[in-house]
């Protein structure tokens, strides 16, 4: 029987319309819907793909750079043998593991590359799903004035949220203010926490924490800057208010760290970072740890919101997880599109979807 190997490794930068702006942090936003696909092509014509999201104010990543780490890569993946390769414990990490950093990069290549080993078998991403078959969503919400947060909150109910993550960090009295309207606007159904992007200062985040718990916020995300890690052992010692870890624990050596100072309560994974077999071994430490877990999406599209719904299908998934910024996007490049039904999406629907690749030639960006 002949092998089947990586015979093209493309990178196709394209962009969609995207509906408002998100803000974070001290100077975070995304104006624009730009990713770049990882496309991946099998000696039997196979195909995979998955998205990588350029964030530079987050992983120093641009579309340019996204496109010139594939392209660094990808001699050392043509002509893999990886017909048989089981996706969770793949033969090209030894490939992606020389190129440092790039995280979005090397992580879009894992998943298109597991992606088009299982259609090389007849099989699609749904062989991957785990026993969760429905995952509680959470929406983003950015900085922003009251009346545009209020009406960004009212459009995502109207989509089925009902869950908000809320921006937080330049002002405590003005994020007080927008998360007591929000509560008054959206009801008790709903379920509130905050992202504080490290915006914190030490000497005084325990109070900030305090009246955002006192206000029914259930969870914090990256209060203080990672940098300081005593100062976030010690927030968390207090048990002020749940603490997620994000931005602290990109990958395995991170999150080993963490553990070892017990700085958070729960885990947020995110695909577009650390890949499908990275986000597997990350949820089964924090499990073993007795952490909570959740999946994020990094403002995913359709494409990125697929790779992350097959992570939030695993066992050890807690938590509301980031599978709505797709709502955000007036088109896509997938061919069908979820929709949430009271909080909920049915992770097989994205399991199952695959790319319209005449949208796609459509949306690039180099055509």
């Amino acid at each position: 029987m002949a092998m089947t190997t990586v015979r093209a490794v493309e990178a196709i930068p394209y962009r969609l319309p995207m509906r408002g702006e998100l803000h974070w942090g001290q100077h975070g936003a995304l104006t624009r819907a730009e990713y770049v696909v990882v496309k991946v092509t099998l000696s039997d014509g196979s195909t995979g793909f998955a998205d990588a999201p350029p964030r530079p104010t987050i992983y120093g990543e641009t579309v340019e750079s996204i496109r010139a780490a594939v392209k660094w890569i990808e001699p050392r993946v043509l002509g893999l043998e990886v017909g048989r390769s089981d996706p969770l414990r793949p033969p090209w990490d030894l490939a992606l593991a020389p190129l440092a950093f790039n995280f979005a990069a090397k992580s879009a290549l894992d998943m298109a590359l597991a992606d088009a080993c299982l259609a090389a078998r007849g099989l699609s991403l749904e062989s991957l799903l785990g026993p969760i078959s429905q995952a509680a969503v959470s929406y983003i919400l950015g900085i922003g004035d009251l009346d545009t947060v209020l009406t960004e909150a009212r459009a995502a109910m109207a989509d089925g949220v009902r869950v908000f993550k809320v921006k937080v960090g330049r002002d405590l009295q003005a994020d007080l203010t927008i998360v007591q309207a929000l509560r008054a606007e959206l009801g008790d159904e709903v379920r509130l926490y905050a992202d504080s992007n490290e915006m914190l200062q030490a000497d005084t985040a325990a109070d900030h924490l305090a009246k955002m718990a006192s206000l029914g916020l259930l969870w914090v995300e990256e209060p203080l800057p990672v940098r300081e890690l005593q100062a976030r052992q010690a927030l968390r010692a207090r048990n002020v208010l749940p603490i997620i870890a994000d931005d602290s624990a990109f990958g395995l050596d991170d999150l080993r760290r963490e553990l070892a100072f017990d700085t958070f309560d729960i885990l947020n994974v995110k695909p577009a970072r650390s890949g499908f077999a990275v986000s597997a071994a990350m949820i089964e430490m924090a499990r073993r740890a007795g952490k909570g877990v959740m999946v994020g999406s990094q403002a995913g599209s359709g494409l990125g919101t697929r790779s992350a719904a097959i992570v939030a299908s695993w066992s050890g998934v807690t938590h509301p997880s980031e599978l709505s910024f797709f709502t955000r996007l007036t088109r896509d490049i997938l061919n069908t599109r979820p929709i949430i039904q009271d909080g909920l999406l049915d992770l097989r629907q994205w399991a199952v979807a695959t790319v319209d690749e005449a949208a796609l030639e459509d949306m690039r960006l180099d055509s």
